[in-house]
């Protein structure tokens, strides 16, 4: 049965400080919902009602585009190892992109990592927690490197060349902020 709280408690923080996966969702009022896994240590809880996650470069950047239409965004946990559990948090968030002059502040939370895009800040509204009995027990074997590698061996210069061509635009035409401010 779900149960809902208003607040991120201790015991749900160190359900999500152990997980290695989660699952971002947004959409603008019109076009496609997105919805994305997401790992490589790039989230943290700054407290029981805000939370950080650090977007890497990738193909698209729908989060980016959609918070700038409607911001809410709905981030979920689920438990592939030990007890049962889905854990979703409702809020709403800002991107905070390199050339922001908070980027520094926000950034500092996070371990320093190739191809770093934006820094989501999310306000934690609602809290819901569900069995997950039928989540698959899964077991984590190492979090892949080829992002981070890729990132790497692209270097700053070319990274901003890609998000040129590749993160201006949502895949239904909307601005997603990368270089604006």
């Amino acid at each position: 049965m779900a149960k809902f709280y208003d607040s991120i408690n201790a015991t749900l923080q160190e359900f999500i400080s152990n997980q290695k996966i989660f699952f971002v969702s947004t959409a603008a009022e019109t076009g496609r919902i997105n919805l994305s896994p997401k790992g490589m240590d790039s989230f943290r809880i700054v407290d029981e009602n805000k939370v950080l996650w650090l977007n890497l470069t990738g193909s698209g950047n729908e989060t980016a585009a959609h918070i700038q239409q409607v911001n809410r965004m709905t981030i979920m946990f689920c438990a592939f190892e030990g007890n049962p559990l889905i854990l979703r948090l409702y809020g709403t968030a800002r991107a905070i992109h390199t050339q922001d002059q908070d980027w520094d502040q926000y950034y500092a939370h996070f371990n320093a990592t190739a191809g770093a895009r934006q820094i989501f800040e999310m306000h934690v509204e609602s809290v819901q927690t569900s069995c997950g009995f039928a989540v698959p027990l899964m077991d984590y074997q190492e979090d892949r490197d080829i992002l981070k590698n890729w990132a790497e061996k692209k270097g700053e210069k070319a990274i901003k060349e890609y998000w040129e061509e590749k993160n201006v635009t949502s895949i239904d035409g909307l601005p997603t902020g990368i270089f604006d401010r």
